[in-house]
């Protein structure tokens, strides 16, 4: 079977038995029939890719995808308007980034927060930012150079990302550890061990060997009982 390059793409997805599927729509002359066919196509093309049903646009690309493997020429009830790929036309560009971070470390998501922070109003939101952002670009550096980083380097670097207008006391930086994770820099609880109490270990094992010495009187008691129930065989008289 000579299958078009373009749909190459389209076989991966949905497997070579649902293209033959798609090429016996053309066999079927009924309209209905073939309409009730190709919407059990399309179906079958979603349980293949469920992963289609979280778009918005499904039965869209759907039956779109049907029209291209039915090589664009499809005579159907279809709940769409079916485009090719003549009709959709060169996918739109990607634009690059052209605009180079100035410290690669920290990159373009950094720059971004500093110049939000920037532009708040409120002073106590913006201190709330800036703390935040050295928090995060503390946890970068580190990633990036595999060390720690001191926190007047945070404060060198944030205020020279934001050009003066993000500052911090560094003493209060320190001293709090603003710039520390939540989930980091934090000891792990130490747990103090208990003295042990030798007059409460020496009653415990004294009230064990009393439970002990009763339970074993108790049955001795009940075997002695026991004996004095049971009558010993008379002799026949000699």
């Amino acid at each position: 079977m000579n299958i078009p390059t373009e749909h190459n793409l389209l076989l991966r997805e949905y497997g070579r038995s649902t293209y033959e599927l798609v090429q016996k729509l053309h066999d079927v002359e009924d309209r209905d029939e073939r309409t009730r066919r190709a919407q059990q196509i399309i179906q079958l093309m979603l349980r293949l890719q469920p992963a289609l049903r979280e778009q918005q646009d499904v039965q869209q690309k759907l039956w779109n995808h049907l029209y291209i493997m039915a090589g664009e020429n499809l005579d159907v009830d279809a709940p769409v308007t079916m485009q090719g790929i003549s009709q959709q036309g060169p996918p739109a560009r990607v634009p690059y980034p052209t605009h180079t971070p100035k410290l690669k470390t920290y990159g373009r998501g950094v720059e971004l927060m500093i110049a939000k922070a920037v532009s708040m109003d409120d002073d106590t939101e913006r201190e709330q930012a800036t703390i935040t952002i050295g928090r995060t670009m503390k946890f970068l550096y580190r990633a990036h150079n595999k060390e720690n980083a001191k926190d007047v380097t945070i404060l060198k670097h944030l205020k020279e990302l934001s050009g003066g207008k993000l500052t911090l006391d560094p003493e209060q930086v320190e001293t709090q550890n603003l710039f520390e994770l939540a989930s980091s820099g934090r000891p792990a609880p130490f747990i103090v061990p208990q003295p042990r109490n030798d007059r409460s270990d020496r009653s415990d094992r004294s009230d064990r060997r009393s439970t002990s010495s009763n339970n074993n009187n108790r049955r001795d008691k009940q075997q002695r009982r026991g004996r004095k129930g049971r009558q010993e065989p008379q002799q026949p008289p000699q």
